[in-house]
């Protein structure tokens, strides 16, 4: 059975699920055509693209006016725009004359819009200012030949945009998303880097590599000391999902009795630089009565106190903790007391590519001013440290699986349901044909 013809798809939302699953017939089967087909592709660029909440930047990318932003998906590009008077705006990123796009990457200092091709001009606010040569064009009305504006709007240090001027507002397409992260104030955290990187595989193959803990087992086995990845509750909305995972805790399928230096060890190798130390740092003494969750929790807490960050209203269990939210259609926000991490993917300009998009933010102490993240664009080849590694490799070697002539569908377990709700909400959005 499809997922399109899967009466019991809309059965998982409102559901706590873990790895023990639910009781299932059978896998939920995915058509492979969604990731490889051109025609599949076309009707996401259609229906999906222009019409959906996309997260494209920090606040910190455009906080001062004339910074600027240029989001990317696919063939769709959209100008995000801190104007004069200090209002954020984000526009169709297109002349009006021949179409070229007006700004590329991101920047600063911006007084004007002005394209580099025939140097018409709009103002930051996206109204048309000067046309050189304009007698030629005869009559030209300078409302009537602004720029083509997008929905752009912030949740705490996050900017989305969405080029569909009708949608829903943001609040509304986030769902309970705000207040289940309402222990987070996200609005205490600083972009650090954006980095976008080019990925040989459709971009749902990189958003799902995100979407379920199912593969901890597999490629992150140094990782099974210090996670508990079999009983981590998840949660959907309609859209959105959640999975809360425990960390600082072994795994159960290392079995009983995991020596605290595995938990200290692995968390060290993994995710040393939360406490401010690297892998093969020692294990302090775990006082009676006491674990060793306990102690990555004093040391990320004495850690952060240096910078003037108060964690002490976090008890341990969350301060090692995480809140994976999976937002539809294409990013996965990583909620912790002391850093948020955004990974997305944006379509590439073919079924086979995609960009991988990695955003790092620190929790800094309150009235902290905001300053320029470090933004770039890198290669394939580039390091994203240990864990991600790991990831990235999969990405890397996805594809061409799926592109087998065997293979016709994807067999999906209930423990994956965020990839699941991810294929339900694509049934509204995109449709298609039934394989």
């Amino acid at each position: 059975m499809t997922l399109l013809d899967d009466p019991r798809a809309g059965e998982l939302e409102g559901l706590a699920i873990t790895a023990s699953g639910i009781d299932r017939s059978g896998p939920t089967l995915v058509p492979v055509e969604r990731y490889i087909s051109p025609e599949w592709m076309a009707l996401e660029n259609e229906r999906l693209w222009p019409k959906v909440w996309q997260i494209a930047c920090s606040v910190d990318h455009v906080a001062e006016p004339g910074d600027f932003y240029e989001y990317r998906a696919g063939w769709l590009s959209i100008l995000i725009v801190r104007g004069d008077d200090g209002e954020l705006r984000a526009f169709q990123n297109a002349c009006r004359h021949r179409g070229n796009a007006i700004c590329q990457g991101t920047g600063s200092g911006l007084t004007e819009l002005r394209c580099p091709y025939h140097r018409w001009a709009w103002t930051t606010e996206g109204r048309l200012r000067e046309v050189p040569s304009r007698k030629g064009f005869g009559k030209l009305d300078n409302d009537e030949y602004g720029l083509y504006p997008a929905l752009v709007d912030t949740w705490g240090p996050l900017v989305f945009v969405n080029l569909d001027t009708n949608a829903m507002p943001l609040m509304e397409w986030l769902e309970g998303i705000p207040d289940d992260v309402s222990w987070c104030p996200i609005d205490d955290y600083r972009c650090q880097h954006q980095i976008v990187s080019p990925m040989p595989a459709n971009w749902k193959v990189v958003a799902e590599g995100f979407s379920e803990t199912y593969h901890i087992q597999g490629i992150h086995r140094d990782m099974l000391g210090h996670i508990d990845d079999v009983d981590a509750p998840q949660k959907l909305w309609h859209r959105h999902g959640v999975s809360y995972q425990n960390y600082g805790v072994p795994s159960p399928r290392l079995g009983r009795n995991v020596p605290d230096e595995t938990v200290w060890d692995t968390w060290m190798t993994c995710m040393g630089e939360r406490l401010g130390l690297g892998a093969g740092a020692p294990m302090p003494e775990i006082p009676a009565g006491t674990t060793v969750q306990d102690a990555i929790a004093r040391g990320i807490k004495a850690h952060f106190a240096e910078q003037g960050v108060d964690l002490s209203m976090h008890d341990n269990v969350r301060t090692t903790a995480m809140s994976q939210y999976n937002l539809f259609p294409n990013a996965t926000v990583l909620c912790m007391p002391d850093m948020i991490s955004v990974l997305s993917s944006r379509p590439g300009l073919t079924p086979d590519d995609c960009q991988f998009v990695m955003m790092t933010m620190k929790r800094v102490a309150p009235g902290t001013p905001r300053s320029e993240p470090i933004t770039a664009e890198v290669p394939e080849d580039t390091s994203f440290g240990f864990v991600m590694n790991q990831d990235v490799g999969i990405m890397k070697t996805a594809q061409r699986g799926l592109h087998q002539p065997g293979l016709k569908h994807l067999a999906l377990s209930a423990e994956e349901c965020r990839v699941i709700n991810l294929h339900r909400n694509l049934d509204e959005w995109v449709g298609g044909v039934r394989s």
